[in-house]
């Protein structure tokens, strides 16, 4: 928008007032024959307007106005005047005095685009120092002034310039309007005027940012991944239209933080910001799942892996139980010597290797990598033969002893309640050799 403030001032030059290059004493700005013809009140006056015309440096400008006006606070010229000052505090960056200046142009004259253009562009920065609701109240209407006429070129300006000159002011309309309505926390008509701004010019990461902040202030459950997506897009756009890149990390920083209070995780957080880099709007059907859904989904799921994995589930109860703060207390109150539920898991290690009397298993809940053993097997009589690790093993015994660190719970277990063992004792016939005589 920067470059349309400076070009519609140039382009404005040449139709604010009287030409200096005219002779003193002619009509000075009379388009028609109808208009009343204004006259310099002496030569004096017309050489002060002639200097302040030529005079390139805004400082020194804006000090020969004042002169004029000190000199001729009475004068026809008054608008062409108040004109001048206006886009002399526009070239100084002054924008308080500007908007003063159009302000008083407005009064006499309500349809002035000059006025008009420069009230609607400075409305966002006065806001930011100065919150009055009038700031809003005739940003608000310069904005709305200037789209009404916006199919006509402004006085003075040739059709083709404001052919080029009309979607960069028609842009900053909307988005007057946008930041006003969301000053005045009017969310709706806010998202409505950043959508028209970002479908003409998809490529404004303020206005993303802006339209995260009014669709997350609606408080809507099922907009809110939208509201993410733009503040996402408002982090990572890179080009002409991107925020500075202290703003984008503060902004990336703010969408993170808000996505794992949605989400519950940072899972999936790269795929939001790829797309939101990529996509100028969430692109058809973009999601993000809440919390809560996603812990509904996992109880869910859980609830349907437990009635399919019964044994699976009790022992995660019961790990559960005997992993809390109390979990020796629970297994001396209710588990030792007590016949434990069925419980399976796989085979770690055989004590001996043959015939063993001892086996660790590795008891499975679902999550157990088959590996880290958990429960120990005592056997009163030696299993016959042998069974691979990893054999996969039930039974039902006796709570024995419990430790919590390192977590093993030992159970005795009768051979008959064994379920899954397929060792065999050696063929017959087979017996050791005897020892080598020394």
């Amino acid at each position: 928008m920067q470059s349309s403030k400076y070009l519609i001032a140039i382009i404005l030059t040449g139709v604010l007032g009287p030409a200096p290059a005219r002779m003193f004493g002619q009509a000075a700005a009379a388009p028609s024959s109808a208009q009343p013809q204004k006259n310099w009140k002496d030569r004096a006056e017309f050489d002060a307007y002639d200097a302040i015309t030529k005079d390139t440096n805004p400082k020194t400008r804006l000090e020969k106005l004042k002169a004029w006006e000190m000199a001729y606070a009475m004068t026809e010229f008054i608008t062409e005047r108040r004109t001048l000052f206006l886009t002399t505090y526009v070239a100084l960056n002054d924008a308080k005095n500007a908007v003063e200046e159009a302000k008083q142009i407005l009064a006499d004259n309500p349809k002035d685009f000059t006025a008009l253009y420069y009230t609607m562009y400075f409305t966002q920065g006065l806001y930011g120092q100065n919150q009055s609701p009038d700031i809003l109240d005739q940003g608000e209407k310069a904005a709305q002034a200037v789209l009404a006429s916006i199919d006509t070129p402004p006085p003075g300006v040739a059709a083709d310039q404001w052919a080029k000159l009309r979607p960069d002011v028609e842009l900053l309309a909307h988005v007057n309007l946008g930041f006003i309505a969301m000053q005045r926390k009017n969310w709706d008509p806010a998202e409505a005027e950043f959508q028209k701004v970002l479908t003409a010019n998809p490529n404004n990461a303020q206005v993303d940012f802006w339209m995260g902040t009014v669709i997350a202030s609606e408080k809507k459950l099922d907009k809110l991944p939208a509201a993410m997506f733009y503040f996402a897009r408002a982090a990572t756009y890179q080009g002409q239209g991107a925020l500075t890149a202290d703003a984008q990390k503060t902004a990336l920083t703010y969408v993170q933080k808000q996505y794992k209070n949605f989400h519950g995780s940072d899972e999936g957080f790269n795929d939001l910001l790829a797309a939101a880099k990529s996509n100028a709007t969430p692109p058809a059907g973009f999601t993000i799942k809440n919390a809560n859904e996603i812990a509904q989904a996992t109880a869910a799921n859980q609830e349907e892996y437990d009635k399919a994995h019964p044994l699976e589930t009790t022992w995660k109860n019961l790990k559960e139980a005997l992993s809390a703060p109390e979990g020796v207390n629970y297994f001396n109150m209710g588990m030792k010597g007590a016949m434990l539920p069925t419980l399976k898991g796989k085979v770690v290690k055989l004590e001996p290797a043959v015939k063993p009397k001892t086996i660790t298993l590795a008891l499975e809940d679902g999550k157990s990598d088959g590996t880290t053993a958990d429960a120990t097997l005592k056997f009163e009589m030696p299993l016959a033969g042998k069974v691979d690790v990893g054999t996969e093993l039930t039974f039902e015994g006796v709570g024995e002893s419990f430790t919590q660190s390192p977590f093993m719970l030992v159970v005795t277990v009768d051979k008959d309640t064994l379920h899954g063992w397929t060792g065999k004792n050696e063929p017959a016939g087979r017996t050791r050799r005897p020892a080598a005589s020394q």
